[in-house]
């Protein structure tokens, strides 16, 4: 029913036919830029041992294992079981599986059952799972990433007694 054609197979006088002519070579644009995002890189993981007296800030994931003594800024920022940090940690996401002593500002704060928190929590939405151990005041803000927020209404206040 079907045959194989042999049009492109090599034949014995393939050997006597002059070489084809190379096409033109095809001009390359060098400003091509991938139309795809770049892949998200890894967080940054601060290991137990690891202790560290400054201040963090990055735009990216950071989970830390060990001891911070200074504030936090991050994107996501994960506070493992071993962890404790004594400062000020602020981030979109918060997830507390350690020990903050200090206030935590974050978009979405989240504490587990291992957490301690020993201060303030600023947040738009929270999650606190049962076992988690809490002391502090709780205070929900449309933009709990903004530290001028808190201060506005107490000046607005201040302003309008003095009107």
């Amino acid at each position: 029913m079907f045959s194989k054609s042999k049009i492109n197979e090599p034949g014995p006088n393939d050997d006597m036919k002059p070489a084809a002519q190379d096409p033109a070579p095809i001009p390359r644009n060098t400003d091509f830029k991938p139309s795809a995002p770049k892949a998200k890189p890894p967080a940054s993981i601060l290991s137990s041992d690891l202790h560290i007296t400054g201040n963090l800030k990055t735009t990216g994931d950071i989970q830390v294992e060990g001891t911070v003594e200074g504030d936090i800024r991050a994107h996501l920022l994960t506070i493992g079981e071993s962890a404790t940090i004594k400062g000020e940690v602020t981030a979109d996401d918060v997830v507390v599986n350690g020990r903050i002593v200090g206030r935590v500002r974050g978009l979405k704060v989240r504490l587990t059952a291992t957490a301690r928190v020993e201060g303030d929590i600023i947040h738009k939405t929270i999650a606190i799972e049962s076992g988690a151990h809490f002391e502090g005041s709780v205070q929900r803000q449309d933009d709990p990433l903004n530290s001028k927020a808190a201060k506005r209404p107490a000046a607005a206040a201040k302003a309008e007694q003095t009107s």
